[in-house]
């Protein structure tokens, strides 16, 4: 069963007769555990027809670049091969998703889509559902509970969100269950990319290729559920210890694959299912309650990619000592060569150019002294959201415009007043120092990178 909940009616058009059932695979990119697809297969079985799935490619996503577009193609190409098993043609067109999606949807009985939470990923919905003249119903895949079941309104922190999100987690935490398709696959279909070649295809694109994809790690469902079953069995024990210790590799490193929808969180959870202990608490916590968080924030906040998306205290705290004094101050180029005095500021920032991730608890530190080194709040935001979004592979995510905000304010509290944070909480070299072994994350950087990161490059003084 599909909790009615996830199921939403975009517009006023209604089930036709058809050649098929179209559903619009633009957010959850996977063939298992997808609300979406078996909504659409359950659709097409009621009416005796077939399910053709389809990919819009926009060639100008905002922000991405060669690392993201080459990650989404493998996952792509992961997600087609299992359509197929399943007797549904997956039809890849460049194009504006929207517009890829009104066209084929001429010859639909009705459409079926997943959800985006992104300010363009509803835009695309918005003008799909204008447009099409058959029905255009939204399914909920990629939370546990629904963004808008779980709250009306934006939520304040996580300790606003946690108890709503906890009394309905029954609920929703149903496993998907598959429902074979009856129909014979429909032809005659538009010709969709080939996706043996993805650096080809992103050539052909012309996207940015100045950030190159990351040598070894793959995109995919297969590679999804390969990582999954690493950290269960190797670091879901530990993982409250080990998480935020940057001189470690505790995390799940299921991030990128979950922004691109090559895995489904309610398939993480159920690998879980069973398992007792404060790793599994703390993992669930993150997986659930604060990525969810992230999701609640870019729904209702509109300006969620913008300094003034900051809970008004935070902007203003920051506007009254936007004119403190600053030690250091660094220009946005020094910053993306991680040129500043810091070291472990340099490897985090290196870690991230290399590794298209970063530690959770370095990119904290790394957003605060973004915020410590720039001239104006304003100005650090920008900063700190754009070079998140180059390198991060799961930038432009929810979870990176939170993460981002956490750092000037947003989902905190008001902290101790002092010099140019005002009450917007600090952090400094002296906690990583206590806290962790933080020369041995620099060190493991350093290898990884091949260079030294000893902290001495020149900086622009105040």
């Amino acid at each position: 069963m599909i909790h009615e909940d996830r199921i939403r009616w975009l517009n006023g058009g209604a089930p036709r007769d058809g050649r098929y059932v179209l559903y619009w695979m633009q957010a959850s990119c996977r063939a298992e555990c997808n609300h979406a697809l078996e909504y659409a297969i359950r659709l097409a079985n009621e009416r005796g027809k077939p399910v053709v799935a389809c990919f819009g490619l926009t060639a100008d996503f905002p922000e991405a670049n060669a690392r993201h577009y080459t990650f989404l193609l493998e996952g792509l190409r992961d997600a087609q091969r299992g359509l197929e098993r399943r007797g549904i043609p997956l039809v890849i067109v460049r194009g504006s998703p929207d517009e890829v999606a009104v066209d084929l949807a001429r010859e639909a009985c009705l459409v079926v889509t997943d959800c985006g939470y992104l300010r363009i990923q509803r835009a695309w919905r918005a003008r799909a559902a204008e447009r099409m003249a058959c029905a255009l119903v939204q399914v909920e895949s990629d939370v546990i509970v629904p963004v808008e079941t779980a709250s009306p309104k934006e939520a304040y922190a996580a300790a606003t969100l946690r108890p709503r999100i906890t009394a309905l987690l029954s609920r929703f935490r149903v496993p998907v269950r598959e429902t074979p398709l009856r129909s014979a696959p429909a032809t005659d279909l538009p010709r969709s990319i080939d996706l043996r070649d993805p650096a080809a295809i992103v050539r052909a694109l012309g996207v940015d290729r100045s950030v190159p994809p990351v040598a070894g790690v793959t995109g995919g469902a297969a590679k999804a559920s390969h990582v999954l079953a690493t950290f269960v069995e190797q670091k879901l024990r530990t993982y409250h210890d080990d998480r935020n210790d940057p001189s470690l590799r505790g995390q799940s490193g299921l991030s990128p694959y979950l922004h691109f929808g090559h895995i489904a969180p309610l398939q993480i959870v159920e690998a879980v299912k069973g398992r007792r202990g404060p790793g599994v608490k703390a993992f669930l916590e993150e997986l659930i309650v604060r990525r969810e968080l992230s999701m609640n924030f870019t729904h209702y906040n509109d300006a969620y990619d913008r300094f003034d998306g900051l809970p008004s205290w935070c902007r203003a705290t920051l506007h009254a000592h936007q004119h403190d004094p600053r030690p250091y101050r660094y220009s946005i180029e020094q910053l993306d060569a991680a040129k500043t005095h810091d070291a472990y500021w340099n490897a985090a920032q290196t870690e991230m150019v290399r590794t298209g991730t970063m530690h959770g608890y370095m990119r904290m530190y790394w957003g605060k002294k973004i915020l410590e080194w720039s001239d104006r709040p304003q100005e650090a935001f920008r900063t700190a959201l754009l070079l998140n979004n180059k390198y991060q592979l799961d930038g432009r995510d929810p979870n990176s415009f939170a993460g981002v905000a956490w750092c000037f304010g947003k989902h905190d509290r008001p902290w101790a007043e002092r010099p140019v944070f005002g009450m917007v909480r600090y952090m400094n070299a002296k906690g990583l120092e206590r806290k962790f072994d933080i020369d041995g994350y620099v060190r493991r950087v350093a290898s990884l990178a091949g260079a030294g990161l000893s902290g001495d490059e020149p900086a622009s003084f105040a």
